[in-house]
């Protein structure tokens, strides 16, 4: 996504560790799901920051991670310099939306070196396929390149924003921005969203397309307790996830925007001790490549 805007102090990083560090805490069932082995060689798709790369590298022989945001991986890479990596990892800047050496010209040649067909024995993303899957027309040759990406009987394990997550986020942006005089209508706000929340259907249909066999596809709600702090809290994740929806408004009405939006939200998203929490909904999946 782009970020940030050009009047936004933070960097990238430093605006998720302080709206949106609980997002690679909350993943003890996918992990388990990935069940990442000794021998085997995984890629993670959109790896941000490798919170949760570091943690699987250590139970794996290497890990690549692939991410768009170069703010996101110096992050990555000084981490793993920091905890002294000893196993085989590598970070590379990527258009992750596209992920074949089919599409190498608008790749890097790192890039094009890492993209070799049947390399990986599992594929991994959590917290990013919403966005990568944002693109219409590269929804679904995307998961034709995992496919392809992984050897016979390697498998594709992931956690995404379901189907419904953050519903009344969307909703109040949409409110907000259309009806509240920014010259704007429903369907620009539409067209800016950054996200697209797949259901359990689709989702399924699409990986049985791409030659999946599917074996675990699951929605969980799952109500979550936003950050707290300078810099944080709900208007500090609305600042960050919704930059997109900012972006189509006037650069000097932007906070005025969160303010409303943050006002809107915060009588259903408050609880009685005074934290906030966000309507989340995750999907999870297991798919195999078939031997």
């Amino acid at each position: 996504m782009t970020w940030p805007p050009s009047n936004h102090i933070l960097t990238h990083h430093q605006a998720y560790k302080q709206s949106a560090s609980f997002v690679p805490l909350l993943t003890s069932k996918v992990l388990q799901y990935l069940s990442p082995q000794p021998h085997e060689h995984i890629l993670d798709i959109g790896c941000g920051d490798a919170v949760l790369s570091l943690k699987i590298l250590s139970a794996c022989e290497h890990l690549t991670g692939l991410d768009a945001s170069p703010n996101l991986l110096e992050a990555a890479k000084s981490k793993a310099a920091a905890q002294q990596v000893n196993r085989s990892t590598t970070f590379i800047l990527a258009d992750c939306r596209r992920v074949s050496r089919e599409h190498c010209p608008t790749q890097t040649s790192e890039v094009c070196q890492t993209l070799v067909p049947g390399r990986y024995d599992k594929v991994f993303s959590n917290a990013a396929m919403h966005w990568i899957l944002r693109d219409e027309s590269t929804r679904i040759p995307f998961f034709s390149d995992v496919f392809g990406l992984l050897k016979p009987g390697g498998k594709f394990v992931f956690e995404t924003g379901g189907w419904g997550n953050v519903r009344e986020i969307r909703a109040a942006m949409t409110a907000v921005i259309a009806f509240g005089g920014y010259g704007l209508s429903i369907e620009d706000v539409r067209r800016a969203d950054p996200w697209y929340f797949a259901s359990e259907g689709w989702m399924r249909e699409v990986l049985e397309q791409a030659g999946f066999e599917v074996e675990i596809c699951e929605i969980e709600e799952r109500p979550t307790k936003c950050t707290e702090g300078e810099g944080g809290g709900l208007a500090g994740w609305i600042w960050l996830m919704c930059a997109h929806f900012f972006q189509i408004v006037e650069p000097t009405r932007r906070m005025e925007v969160k303010e409303k939006v943050v006002m809107a939200l915060m009588g259903g998203s408050m609880r009685e001790d005074g934290s906030v929490w966000l309507g989340y909904v995750r999907l999870r999946v297991v798919a195999r490549k078939p031997e």
